[in-house]
C-alpha cells in the first residue's frame, strides 16, 4: 500500500495564508468597533451635577474611584452606561445564512478533497 504524501505548499503560499489570516483576525476585531456595534458605553443616563450618592456609590466604591483618579463628573458616564441589547431580525437572519452557508461550503470542499485523497490512494485497486 502506497503511503499518502500530501502536496507541498510553497513559501509564498504560506506568506499569503498568514497575511490573509492576519487581515481576517484584525478585521473581525476592528469591524464591530468601526460599525459602532461594540462597547458598553452606549446609553449613559444624563446628569447635570452628579454626586457619589446620586450615582449609588458607597464609601468603599468612592475610595476606589478616587484612587483611580475619578471624580463624580468624570466617572458618571462609566457608572451609568447601560448595555444596548437591541438586535434586528434581519441581522439575525443574515448571521444564520452566513453560518449555514459557511458550513455547507466546508462540507462541499471537504467532500471534494476527501474524494481526491481516496481516488489517489485507492484508485488502482
Amino acid at each position: 500500500m502506497a503511503r499518502y504524501i500530501p502536496p507541498k505548499q510553497g513559501k509564498m503560499g504560506q506568506v499569503i495564508d498568514v497575511i490573509v489570516l492576519l487581515i481576517m483576525s484584525i478585521g473581525a476585531l476592528y469591524i464591530p468597533l468601526w460599525l459602532g456595534l461594540a462597547g458598553s458605553s452606549k446609553l449613559p443616563v444624563p446628569a447635570d451635577e452628579p454626586t457619589w450618592e446620586s450615582l449609588g456609590q458607597n464609601a468603599v466604591m468612592v475610595e476606589r474611584w478616587t484612587a483611580l483618579g475619578y471624580d463624580p463628573a468624570s466617572a458618571h458616564d462609566l457608572i451609568t452606561a447601560r448595555f444596548d441589547y437591541s438586535f434586528t431580525w434581519g441581522a439575525l437572519a443574515l448571521m444564520v445564512v452566513v453560518i449555514v452557508g459557511y458550513f455547507a461550503l466546508m462540507l462541499r470542499l471537504s467532500e471534494k478533497e476527501y474524494r481526491e485523497v481516496i481516488a489517489e490512494k485507492f484508485d488502482g485497486k
